[in-house]
């Protein structure tokens, strides 16, 4: 499961090659013989994107992307020809990797698709095999593949993805907050951790409230990366939706699904992996990242529908769902966060089925308010790195929807645009710019997708560090 990736000078006849290329590239150099040239010749005619050569020894991998997309979705393609690729490695430990198309395909992309392959959460399978550790040797590295920070970027996407695809029964929220923890201690950000007690003093109702049917107790975990030079005095916050797991509470779920509701935090998920990587690589902005976690459960002592709760902003909500729980701790998170007078909140989670219906597994629901062009620039960066938003209108005609009788406002909009009126929830709780992505589609897949695997995706990592690298 561990990618080192290397720079070489040399190739000899017993390596292992990858070789990106197209049709005119001549390939006198790399040993083939005259009736393998003229297999490559032929499969090229035939416009084969992937020619494998198995010279018993060694397999020679030529890869001849045909040109039918363009742009960012050309990229893309690359990182899926890697995945392709990585198939045909099996048990391959080393191999080393040529670009001779190198103003056309980009060896970055290609890196990233081949490591991020390179994963497997076999962690509860007694008879598991080790992962493998690969090896790409980079031949001629012109400097367009940064091994160090794609080695660390990857790996961060693996701690997303094992923290998501850790079942219950071993990531309660105090185990949650203890991995934000060691990661921290391995990359450098500074860990807090807020317990029940400290959680009670705050007067955080909306976590407090969501605990109440659980046995284990509740964290707020402060995730803090302020490097003595960095680029921006207000820090950019990142708050990840912390729910360990979800019954749904008195308003139970269907047995159907709820197997998989341990990845209710990948949000948080995706903020621990986003802080490893901007801090391993030692990014020079000031970010925060903010985790309150919980379980939602359906004990004698659960909050019910019908309940009013005061919240860390003092707003009243009456909970007619226990179901709608995520906005009611990322809700307390995002008035906290306001202590920090930030740049900019994005905030991060596993918010509604409504989302994912709306564009499935292909992409990230947003939202924005007073945050026009970071939202802009975030979609940008969600292009190159395929981590695509697909942004839903914010029209004042959805704030009626959660208009409550009894209480400020109300926990559900009702039956119609639900993934906006979770939003428009959540717009009750700031006072800076902010950005909602709800990763409801994208988190968790029950088929392959690629390079990004079956499970957990780690779906928002690259995205949020190359966001805070260019911002």
């Amino acid at each position: 499961m561990k990618t080192i990736i290397k720079n070489k000078n040399t190739i000899s006849k017993k390596d292992n090659l990858i070789i990106l290329a197209n049709k005119n590239t001549k390939l006198e150099s790399y040993d083939l013989n005259s009736d393998e040239k003229n297999y490559v010749k032929s499969q090229q005619k035939n416009k084969q994107e992937i020619i494998v050569i198995n010279q018993y020894s060694r397999k020679i991998i030529i890869v001849n992307p045909n040109k039918n997309k363009v742009g960012n979705l050309f990229i893309e393609k690359i990182r899926c020809l890697a995945n392709k690729v990585f198939s045909e490695l099996k048990e391959i430990g080393s191999i080393s990797f040529k670009n001779l198309d190198i103003d056309n395909i980009d060896s970055y992309a290609f890196i990233e698709g081949l490591s991020l392959s390179n994963y497997e959460f076999n962690n509860h399978k007694s008879k598991a095999k080790k992962g493998k550790i690969l090896t790409i040797n980079i031949i001629n590295n012109n400097g367009s593949v940064n091994n160090s920070e794609i080695e660390k970027i990857n790996e961060s996407v693996k701690l997303t993805k094992d923290l998501v695809n850790t079942p219950f029964s071993h990531l309660k929220a105090a185990d949650l907050a203890k991995q934000a923890k060691q990661a921290g201690e391995k990359s450098g950000f500074k860990t807090t951790i807020f317990n029940k007690k400290k959680i009670q003093s705050l007067k955080m109702g909306g976590l407090l409230a969501v605990n109440q049917g659980s046995i284990d107790e509740p964290t707020f975990s402060i995730l803090e990366w302020k490097p003595k030079k960095a680029k921006n005095k207000k820090p950019i916050i990142l708050v990840g939706k912390g729910i360990v797991y979800d019954t749904g509470g008195l308003s139970l779920k269907p047995t159907k699904g709820m197997d998989i509701m341990k990845v209710d935090m990948a949000g948080a998920g995706t903020v621990v992996g986003a802080m490893h990587a901007i801090a391993s690589n030692n990014i020079q902005k000031y970010v925060i990242g903010l985790i309150p976690a919980t379980d939602n459960r359906p004990s004698g002592n659960a909050y019910a529908p019908g309940d009013v709760v005061t919240m860390f902003n003092k707003l009243t909500v009456e909970v007619l769902n226990t179901d709608a729980e995520g906005r009611m701790i990322l809700a307390d998170a995002l008035s906290y966060a306001d202590k920090y007078k930030p740049e900019l909140v994005i905030d991060l989670a596993t918010l509604t089925g409504a989302a994912a219906r709306a564009i499935g597994h292909f992409g990230i629901v947003s939202m924005q308010k007073n945050a026009e062009k970071y939202h802009e620039d975030l979609k940008e960066i969600g292009n190159m790195t395929h981590e695509r938003l697909a942004e839903m209108p914010f029209w004042d005609d959805y704030d009626n929807l959660i208009k409550s009788d009894v209480a400020d406002i109300k926990n559900i909009g009702g039956p119609i645009a639900g993934a906006i009126t979770a939003g428009k929830f959540l717009s009750n709780f700031i006072n800076y710019p902010w950005i909602h992505l709800d990763i409801a589609g994208p988190a968790y897949v029950e088929s392959n997708y690629g390079y990004r695997g079956k499970g957990a995706t780690g779906m928002g990592v690259r995205l949020l560090y190359n966001f805070i690298k260019n911002f």
